[in-house]
Formats: structure tokens, sequence, C-alpha cells
């Protein structure tokens, strides 16, 4: 059974007066406690209630014909409607004073996540991560479901890269070019050439000068490690405001929570389950992927997004796009490998390619975007 889903007050508010009943709806974080007159006449039947607040004669009304599943004492929520945000994550954070960092809700959901373990030995907790978890994907394909999913590219690649180094300003224009061809640009969501696919996507629609002008800010602090990585990052948003119709969607885990969350992506799903947000960010990315070099992370998600690739698991391959020929043929030489794989039949249906020009790249993606794939 299909749920409609409510996930504010007002919009609960908005169609109450066309209803006596709810049947089959679920309401996110509502607090129902404020709005007690307006709802004691009306009957609800085979709702889910996620994180919603009540008082206790409506609780008792309500719990013998629906679902309630409570908001435990966390200091995240477990049942997030929305994706985050640099405002979400980030509140509390005074630019030029980078210790008030400790105080924004990105760094204490880490530091109790920490504090409980990565894998917790409280049940109560594991529950609620999943539950997390799951909100977070619920309202990853919210978003998504605007997007045309062959236009969906995602940018991969080591977190060390320098914010001073030319391969960080190329894939920043890359993806800068991408978005205002009408590309979602999407990333893990951290520090390094995730960085650079949302600052691109942040000044799309701006010169190229603008972008350059930025980076003279961020290379004050050009690794992640460096305590004004985040500091620089905001105050390059505050100079340079988001230009509305131009949207990035990060994918962070707090597994690696050490690596801030870069706040260029418009939209963050951040998870606690990295196994999930992996293979989620690999599944998304339908109009392709970009490898730019990378460590063991990135090699993971290539021999990933490979098996998806073979099997056709959503139907169709998506191109595997490498950039850095003397990186990947020579220093990691990947490429070949599977260059020989798919000579040998031990691979099928790999779209790769490889190209060290921002130009030839953006070609292969909109070639594959204009491909009409046949229904299943």
């Amino acid at each position: 059974m299909n749920y409609v889903e409510v996930e504010t007050t007002k919009e609960f508010l908005d169609i109450l007066p066309s209803r006596k009943k709810f049947e089959h709806f679920a309401f996110q974080n509502i607090d129902f406690s404020s709005i007690t007159n307006e709802i004691k006449d009306i009957g609800f039947s085979n709702c889910l209630f996620l994180g919603c607040k009540f008082n206790s004669t409506d609780l008792v009304r309500l719990i013998s014909d629906n679902d309630i599943f409570p908001n435990l004492e966390l200091p995240y929520n477990q049942y997030p409607a929305k994706l985050y945000t640099k405002a979400s994550l980030y509140t509390s954070y005074k630019t030029g004073n980078p210790s008030s960092y400790k105080q924004t809700y990105d760094f204490k959901v880490y530091d109790h996540f920490i504090r409980t373990g990565k894998e917790s030995a409280s049940i109560s907790e594991e529950l609620a991560r999943r539950i997390h978890d799951h909100a977070i994907t619920d309202a990853l394909y919210d978003f998504l479901s605007g997007y045309d999913e062959r236009r969906v590219v995602a940018i991969m690649g080591g977190h060390d890269l320098s914010r001073k180094s030319d391969d960080f300003l190329k894939v920043s224009l890359l993806s800068k070019l991408l978005c205002e061809k009408g590309y979602l640009m999407v990333s893990g969501g951290g520090p390094g050439a995730m960085e650079a696919t949302h600052l691109g996507s942040w000044f799309a629609g701006r010169p190229e000068s603008d972008l350059k002008e930025a980076l003279k800010i961020l290379c004050k602090a050009p690794e992640y490690q460096n305590e004004l990585w985040l500091d620089t990052a905001l105050s390059v948003i505050e100079k340079y405001p988001h230009q509305s119709g131009f949207e990035s969607l990060g994918i962070p885990t707090w597994l690696y929570g050490h690596e801030p969350s870069t706040p260029f992506a418009t939209k963050i799903a951040k998870y606690f389950a990295n196994s999930i947000r992996e293979d989620g960010l690999l599944t998304i990315a339908k109009g392709g992927l970009i490898f730019t070099p990378g460590s063991a992370g990135t090699l993971q998600e290539i021999f990933q997004d490979a098996t998806q690739n073979h099997y056709l698991v959503f139907g169709y391959s998506s191109p595997m796009i490498f950039y850095g020929k003397h990186f990947w043929m020579n220093e990691v030489p990947v490429f070949q490998f599977l260059s020989d794989l798919l000579k040998r039949n031990k691979y099928k249906n790999l779209l790769i390619s490889i190209h060290d020009e921002v130009n030839e790249l953006v070609e292969v993606i909109d070639r594959f975007s204009g491909i009409i794939i046949p229904e299943a």
C-alpha cells in the first residue's frame, strides 16, 4: 500500500479542511500536541506516525489503528523529512572562529557516533541509525524525482586532492559546465575531488573568473586537515551566494566524519552506514560516472560500478569515464585492466573511455544522455 507523505505541520493543516478521516498517510515530525483541538474529531486509520509529538489523550486514541514510531532522545532526528543543507549541518558555525564547529549539528552527531561506537552495542542506537538512513534515502528519491535519471552524473576521486592543484580547477570547471548544461552533479560530498565537484556547481551561471577568485580564498587552506578548510569555504559562500536554478547533491557519511562535508553541495544526503551510502551513490548516477585520480575508495567504486554495468542491474549500462590518462594507464592501470577483461569477454556491457580534456568528458556525457533507452 502506498502512503501519502505529509512532512510538516503546515502541510497537514493545509489538507485538514478537506478531510474527516486520514487513511494510509505517513506523517513525519509533526507536532500534533500543538493542534489538539484541530484533530480531536478527525479519524486516523492505517497511518504511520514517524517522530511525531502527541498529548497523552490523542496518543491513546490513535495507538490502536495506526503505527507509531517515537523519536528517541538522541542528538539527531531519526526521521528527517528533507535532505540536509549547509545551514542544517553547520548551524552555529561562526565564520572566523573555526572552533565554533564543535557547536554545530554535524559535529554533535559525529561526536555521538564515535562515543557510542561505529558499530554500537546498543540495539536502540543501531535501530535509530538505520531508521535515520531509511528516511534520508526516502528524502533522496523525493529530490531525484525532479530529474531525468540519465542527467544525474557523479564525479568520484580522492579526498586528498589539494585546492591548489590543476586537477582541482579542472574538476571544478568540468562540473560547472555540466551543471550549466542541466546535469545534476553528485559526489561523495567530502573534500578533494568531491569538493571540486560542488564548487563548480556552486559557480554555475557565474563567470569563470569568479570561480578562480574564490579559489584564491580556498587556497589559504589547501587540504581538509587545515583548521580553516571549512571556514574558507563558508567565506566564499558569503561572498558568492548561491545562484538559483543550479543544484548539486553530496552524499557523505559520518563514518568518515573526520572529513568535513562540503558546504558547496546544495543538498546533502548524509548517512551513518557507509555501505548504503556507497551503493546508493553509484546507483543513482545513471548518466555516468567520472573517475578522477584516487586511492582505495575510488578503486572500490570503479569495480562496484563495473559490476552493476556488467549485469545491467538497472536495464542498461552507463558510461564509466576515466579522467587522467597517465594516472589510470600508468600509476594505477585500471583502465588497461578493464579494457583487457572486456576484450576477453570477462566483463560485458562496460562503456569505458579515458580522457585528459574537459570537452572530451562532456562530449561523452552528452552523447549518452541523448540515447533513447528502450523500455524493459
